[in-house]
């Protein structure tokens, strides 16, 4: 099923299904003839609806069809509007309401890109793979009313943009390893470029020049080709940009570490993090953001053959720093380390984000609930944090201390790869600050339990869920300098 809106700039568009808007008190936000509003306000009272956000009621009076949606105590923000855009969008689906209009006259600009941008999040579909197509149900149209033809533009440029962006991730987590491998991965990213991005590649080739052992021990076993993509976005003046990098190994079997099989297939999300990050410039980019931002994700895919990497192999890092390898499982670090050390030397960031499902440790300590949150810097952190409220992603900080950095040390190298049975998602974040260079302000959000969801929430369809994306796109225009304290 489609999703559409469109605005009317006509003041008496003809006559369809109505949607309106009822407080707790059940006066409508928009003005109705005034019998109308008798005969909606007596059998409102007679079904004793509550008009919670989000509690939609049809009603057929003689008049016209009417859908009739609870606004509480008014939508206040926009995370509410989004929660009442996909309710609204869930009702419309039922004839006769596949096509309806809604007066936003008495809502301002962001409680309808809310409405807006929660409908189409909700809209979202993955059924590329289908042969055999349910019968097409109609498509749904919302028609907006009681705005001019400027504001609609603006406020559905900025929609269309987010949801790109969301979708574009959602759409990198769905696909199975077999579509979608590093190559393929790259090669999805470049057409980003009509978007305004720079979109450069680096092969196997250009990384063993820049002495990516680490990354490039990762992908050893596959016949797939690791790669890394650079997206480069100058929205901004002549200032540092902010880093954002991500995980994207397009299929984990745990190397000769091998996963148990039951479950090996959600292994295709564990590249959830790139997808976040090129979901985030896609977005940053249709938005024409102005802020200096530059995202990087490295590709690979952990197979285990005969040229695989071994539990206890040494490699060497870009950094020049050595690891020990002891589980060849604990390989999303290994592709981070190489990439936060490569965008430090050649983009010397403001602030570096990373995101990655990196360990299962952090479903036992957080759940489905919330990200696991690892900083050096508290000012980048409480950004990110404030951030994912106002988007509904949210992050909960975990604490990163000496004594579980100690758990790293190595009897042959300067450090392995994992610390040990305890504090897993801990000892993951301690081992990549250690290639964070200069205190550079950094931060590490472990999306394992927010990358893919078995069951729908509002907005957010079950299975690829597009964490990231939206969070990263709040910070950075809410971005506020970091100062040395």
């Amino acid at each position: 099923m489609s999703f559409q809106f469109t605005a009317t700039f006509d003041p008496t568009p003809e006559q369809r299904a109505a949607i309106y808007s009822v407080n707790e008190q059940l006066e409508f936000s928009q003005d109705l003839e005034e019998n109308l509003a008798a005969a909606l306000s007596d059998y409102l009272k007679r079904a004793s609806f509550k008009a919670k956000i989000g509690k939609f009621l049809p009603l057929y009076p003689s008049q016209t069809d009417v859908l009739i949606g609870g606004i509480g105590a008014g939508l206040a923000t926009s995370s509410e509007a989004e929660i009442w855009g996909d309710a609204l969008y869930k009702s419309m689906k039922s004839k006769p309401f596949n096509e309806a209009v809604l007066s936003a006259a008495e809502f301002e600009d962001e409680i309808i890109e809310g409405i807006l941008l929660g409908a189409t999040l909700a809209s979202y579909e993955f059924n590329s793979y289908f042969t055999k197509k349910e019968e097409e149900s109609p498509s749904v149209n919302l028609i907006i009313t009681g705005i001019d033809e400027a504001r609609f533009n603006r406020i559905l440029a900025e929609v269309d943009a987010m949801a790109d962006g969301v979708h574009l991730a959602r759409d990198l987590v769905y696909e199975p390893a077999n579509i979608l491998y590093p190559e393929s991965f790259a090669k999805r990213c470049e057409p980003l470029r009509d978007k305004g991005l720079e979109v450069s590649i680096l092969n196997e080739k250009d990384m063993e020049k820049l002495g990516m052992g680490s990354l490039l021990g990762v992908g050893q076993g596959s016949v797939r080709e690791s790669a890394i993509v650079i997206m480069n976005w100058r929205g901004g003046g002549d200032e540092a940009p902010l880093a954002l990098v991500g995980k994207g190994v397009c299929f984990d079997t745990g190397g000769i570490s091998i996963k148990p099989a039951r479950g090996m297939e959600d292994m295709k999300w564990d590249m959830g993090g790139a997808a976040a990050v090129t979901g985030a410039m896609c977005a940053l980019a249709g938005r024409n953001a102005n802020h200096n931002v530059v995202g990087i994700i490295g590709l690979v895919e952990n197979m285990p053959d005969g040229n695989a990497q071994r539990p206890g192999d040494v490699v060497t890092s870009m950094s020049g720093q050595t690891i020990e390898v002891i589980n060849t499982d604990a390989e999303g670090r290994l592709v981070l380390a190489d990439v936060l050390t490569y965008v430090q030397q050649e983009y010397k960031p403001e602030a570096i984000i990373d995101l990655a499902t990196l360990t299962g440790a952090i479903l036992v300590a957080l759940g489905k609930e919330y990200a696991g949150l690892f900083s050096n810097n508290d000012a980048l952190s409480e950004q990110i944090t404030s951030a994912g409220r106002k988007v509904s992603e949210k992050s909960w900080r975990m604490p990163m201390e000496d004594a579980y950095d100690k758990m790293l040390k190595s009897h042959i190298a300067d450090m392995k790869n994992i610390g040990g049975m305890y504090g897993g998602s801990i000892t993951a974040a301690c081992f990549l600050h250690r290639f964070v260079e200069n205190n550079t302000p950094w931060a590490h959000i472990d999306i394992a339990g927010k990358a893919w969801s078995d069951k729908a929430s509002p907005t957010v369809p079950a299975g690829g869920t597009g964490y990231g994306v939206r969070l990263l796109n709040q910070m950075i225009d809410d971005w506020q300098p970091i100062t040395d304290s």
